[in-house]
């Protein structure tokens, strides 16, 4: 007899038996299902869909013009803008504006208005310049001294220039020597070098462009000999064109240097 058929009574014995043999049965299918488990693997993890970034903000627009740009003291001038894309516009000198507008104004001198559109994209600038004509800016009246500046074809030339340019082309020079050589056989006279330009570009842009070529002219008679007191430079930018018609021919026409007579010397 084992030591268990000893110590245990007979029914007492099965059961543990019994028992002991389901245990086994348990361990059994424990043990058939984890390799199961192993077998098959880990299930894969399902990929997350990433939402798209969402796009950055528009930049604002911003356009403003006055018409007419240049104007006697006192005369109206309509000043027009429009932006898009802003939450703060501003106009300076007049303030806070709505996005789009327009308003009358009277200056009684030059004036430059600079429009300023803010909003999450950015900010844009944009500007538009009101000149305001004195006595001393209107354009000079003919003189019959200028008629007497010569050239090859008995009338004044004026000097030549290339787009957005203000250096004196080689073709140009014969009629800086034609003058500087009329000039000096008259002492007396003073003259004026006014600079012009297309109306490509803004007022604000000619206008530096155009005193570049006229001190440039101013430059190359000085070199020539004449005395710079004799000689005064100013810009009209777009504002005084020689011909008005949209060609590149006229456009070609009004990018020049005008020189005219304005006083003799007592």
């Amino acid at each position: 007899m084992t030591a268990l058929e000893v110590f245990l009574p007979m029914p007492l014995e099965r059961c543990f038996r019994r028992f002991a043999g389901h245990l086994r049965s348990y361990l059994l299918l424990g043990l058939a299902g984890c390799s199961l488990v192993l077998l098959a693997g880990c299930p894969s993890k399902t990929p997350v869909a990433t939402a798209p970034a969402p796009p950055p903000p528009t930049a604002p627009t911003a356009t403003i013009d006055a018409s007419p740009a240049t104007v006697q003291p006192g005369q109206p001038v309509v000043l027009t803008w429009k932006t898009e894309n802003a939450t703060d516009v501003k106009i300076d000198p007049l303030g806070s504006v709505d996005a789009s507008g327009s308003k009358t104004l009277t200056p009684n001198e030059s004036t430059t208005y600079r429009l300023t559109a803010k909003g999450p994209g950015g900010v844009q600038e944009s500007v538009a310049r009101i000149t305001v004509l004195s006595a001393s800016d209107q354009p000079p009246t003919a003189n019959p001294m200028e008629e007497a500046l010569p050239t090859d074809a008995s009338t004044r030339l004026d000097i030549f220039f290339d787009t957005d340019d203000y250096s004196i082309r080689p073709d140009q020079f014969p009629t800086i020597q034609n003058d500087a050589a009329f000039l000096k056989e008259h002492p007396e006279v003073h003259i004026v070098v006014s600079g012009h330009c297309d109306e490509m570009g803004s007022t604000e842009y000619n206008l530096a462009l155009g005193d570049k070529r006229a001190a440039e002219v101013k430059a190359a008679l000085q070199k020539a000999g004449i005395s710079p007191n004799r000689i005064e430079a100013i810009s009209y930018g777009k504002e005084h064109p020689f011909c008005q018609e949209e060609t590149d021919t006229c456009w070609r026409m009004n990018r020049r240097a005008h020189i005219v007579v304005t006083q003799r010397s007592q």
